[in-house]
């Protein structure tokens, strides 16, 4: 299938694998992009070395087409697009921030730039920046999300309503049949990150990816809005924040709570009382751990199935 999206990566279906933190490294990405899909390295939990490492083998791994997700708030944002631009990769994902802060710069080193959004006014402030693409991320998305709660269903037609260039729908896509149904809706392509947190080939920690494949519907809840907002998987540190809110809590002694490398501690290192487990609402439909090449594959056919029995309606 050929369209605005695969023809602006130059790759084979229209599906990016999100760059998540602690879940996209190398491994994740260059099985991505070797199936025929976009790859992307979730640089918001690297190093700017350790970015540079993942970007150098994902290079060794792979002949095709990678990205690398950079959220803007960054505290090494120079030196991570410095990275970027010096090891050759040419597609890059931002989100977290103005688009108009580095999408030139980008552009002018010869890279395509797509910015992450979740409202109708984000995306045209993103079109305005100039950027070749947007991704706009309903509310069932797992990870930070929007602060107004507007579902996948609803976000991507209205998006598509005053949008000129390229759109991926993100939020609550893991299966072929919402493939389809975001395209209809006027996707160009889909964005998925929780089905491929529960792949062989994920840096995620063996645990994290067994707790997404036994959620069940109503496992994981927006919060913290006050901060950053954050989907997260119902475990004790969750419980341990409600029982917070329920004291009418300054966002200082959230802060104070959330502390420090709790993403880390749960998604990467398995920490599955104390840790903060990212994760979307279509864990629910997620049922198994199997390699990246198997879950396009069935994607992809299922995506083609639906179509036809579609057209025979």
């Amino acid at each position: 299938m050929q369209n605005r999206i695969t023809s602006l990566f130059g790759i084979e279906h229209p599906i990016i694998q999100a760059g998540m933190i602690w879940n996209s490294g190398w491994r994740l990405a260059s099985a991505a992009s070797n199936s025929g899909i976009l790859g992307l390295i979730g640089a918001g939990s690297m190093y700017p070395e350790v970015l540079r490492e993942h970007i150098q083998k994902c290079k060794a791994a792979t002949d095709k087409p990678f990205g690398v997700n950079v959220p803007m708030l960054y505290p090494n944002i120079e030196e991570i697009m410095d990275i970027i631009v010096d090891e050759g990769v040419k597609i890059v994902f931002t989100s977290a921030g103005n688009p108009k802060t580095w999408t030139k710069w980008l552009q002018d080193r010869g890279i395509t730039v797509v910015h992450v959004v979740s409202s109708v006014k984000f995306a045209l402030k993103a079109q305005a920046a100039g950027v070749d693409a947007v991704v706009a991320e309903g509310f069932e998305a797992g990870g930070h999300n929007g602060r107004d709660e507007t579902t996948t269903l609803t976000l991507i037609p209205m998006v598509k309503e005053q949008l000129e260039i390229p759109l991926i729908a993100a939020g609550g896509i893991a299966t072929g049949k919402a493939m389809l149904a975001c395209m209809v809706l006027g996707a160009d392509a889909v964005q998925v990150g929780s089905r491929f947190v529960a792949s062989n080939e994920s840096s995620a920690h063996q645990d994290f990816k067994q707790v997404v494949v036994d959620a069940k519907e109503g496992d994981t809840q927006l919060t913290l809005k006050e901060l950053a907002p954050v989907r997260l998987i119902k475990n004790k540190f969750y419980n341990e924040v409600e029982a917070l809110y329920k004291t009418g809590p300054t966002p200082e002694q959230l802060k104070e709570l959330l502390g420090r490398a709790r993403a880390k501690r749960g998604m990467f290192e398995g920490d599955l009382e104390d840790g903060e487990l990212e994760i979307g609402q279509i864990s629910g439909l997620i049922h198994d751990i199997k390699p990246v090449a198997e879950i396009v594959k069935e994607m992809i056919h299922e995506f083609e199935e639906a179509k036809s029995t579609i057209t025979s309606f």
